[in-house]
């Protein structure tokens, strides 16, 4: 073979060569790229799951999920155990972010928890054996608030408007479903052709948490109703002794929230009340007839007294047809538990004390002594 044929080979050769390079790195950077895209993917997938899992299932889960956590559990197990009762996504994720906030030491007990709460409050109620949600807002409904002054504060603290708020009060279809929801508590006796507002007194005042910017008003009111429920229900076999129904405690309880002042002895202006019923006498308390003129006057004159009206305790015998407010837990312990004495009147002084008296010849004389003398 002469020289220039083994020339020509050679070149042919390194020509097959470059070929086979070009070849094999052209091979490599694909690999190369479907590697950085499968990886990119993974990446992108594995963040997008790990910041699924970090939010909570349903932000606007209001149902609670009952969890026991057992004395000498683990972040593990404890993990394990809220993803399987279906309050978290993935229990790994809930571990690994427990480890990075340094937060391990859980305290065994049992929980309502929700598929609304974060990481963060499922872990402070972990820690405190309290369940711990940070509230979007919180309302609270003071003692002694008609409805009306009720539909005020959701005016304030809600999108809701004070008459959407007695539109739904109001409604004989949501009375009907109250009635249903909570028969022990919203019984027939509050459908009396003579009561103003069906549902007046069955709102439990508290300060109430909402998870969520803007609840249903249903759900709002509900919840009070419910709250209600939850309270009066403890009592049941003191009224079942009392022969005292539902109706009658709230009424009576909101007489008593009503003439409260910072330093009144409910439980003896319940006495007073009972001892009253019992005489046949007329209650004659000043809120009722506040309450028949439907004004919030400061001072009640004595042609209110003559208000033809059956709330207006100066002319009717006995309990007005229904509460005239929302009363609190301390009203309704007092309603059920008086004080034993021979009081039939009382009155408080412009310092809000109480003076109680026997008699109505020593009644007057302490009208005489402390207001008649104070104006």
């Amino acid at each position: 073979m002469d020289n220039g044929s083994k020339k020509q080979e050679m070149f042919s050769k390194m020509q097959e060569r470059k070929s086979e390079v070009k070849m094999v790195r052209k091979i490599v950077a694909i690999i190369a790229i479907v590697f950085v895209l499968i990886i990119g993917v993974v990446g992108l997938f594995g963040y997008n799951y790990v910041k699924g899992a970090l939010k909570p299932l349903d932000p606007n889960a209001t149902k609670t999920i009952a969890v026991e956590v057992p004395i000498g559990s683990s972040l593990s197990s404890i993990s394990t155990l809220l993803e399987k009762k279906g309050v978290i996504k993935d229990a790994r994720v809930f571990k690994y972010y427990a480890k990075f906030k340094n937060e391990s030491q859980f305290q065994a007990g049992n929980y309502d928890l929700t598929q609304a709460m974060t990481f963060d409050e499922l872990i402070e109620s972990l820690k405190t054996g309290k369940v711990y949600r940070k509230p979007v807002f919180t309302m609270t409904v003071p003692e002694g608030l008609t409805l009306e002054q009720i539909g005020k504060v959701i005016e304030k603290k809600t999108p809701y408007t004070q008459k959407e708020f007695m539109d739904l009060v109001t409604s004989d279809t949501f009375v009907q479903q109250m009635m249903a929801n909570y028969p022990e508590l919203v019984t027939e006796a509050v459908l009396a052709d003579n009561i103003r507002y069906d549902l007046e007194g069955y709102l439990y005042p508290a300060t109430y948490s909402y998870y969520e910017e803007k609840p249903s008003l249903q759900a709002i009111v509900e919840e009070m109703i419910a709250a209600m429920n939850n309270v009066v229900k403890n009592y049941s076999d003191v009224l079942a002794e009392k022969q005292m129904s539902v109706h009658q405690l709230l009424t009576f309880a909101s007489l008593l929230e009503e003439e409260a002042t910072a330093q009144t002895d409910r439980e003896t202006i319940a006495s007073v009340f009972y001892n009253r019923i019992n005489e046949g006498m007329p209650l004659q308390t000043d809120p009722t007839v506040l309450y028949a003129l439907g004004d919030h006057k400061d001072r009640v004159l004595y042609e209110d007294l003559e208000v033809d009206n059956a709330y207006n305790t100066y002319k009717n015998k006995g309990l007005p047809p229904g509460p005239i407010a929302g009363a609190g837990k301390t009203s309704i312990e007092a309603s059920l538990n008086p004080s034993q004495t021979d009081y039939f009147y009382f009155l408080a002084d412009k310092e809000g004390v109480n003076h109680f008296s026997k008699t109505y010849d020593e009644h007057l004389q302490k009208v005489e002594k402390y207001l008649r003398k104070e104006e």
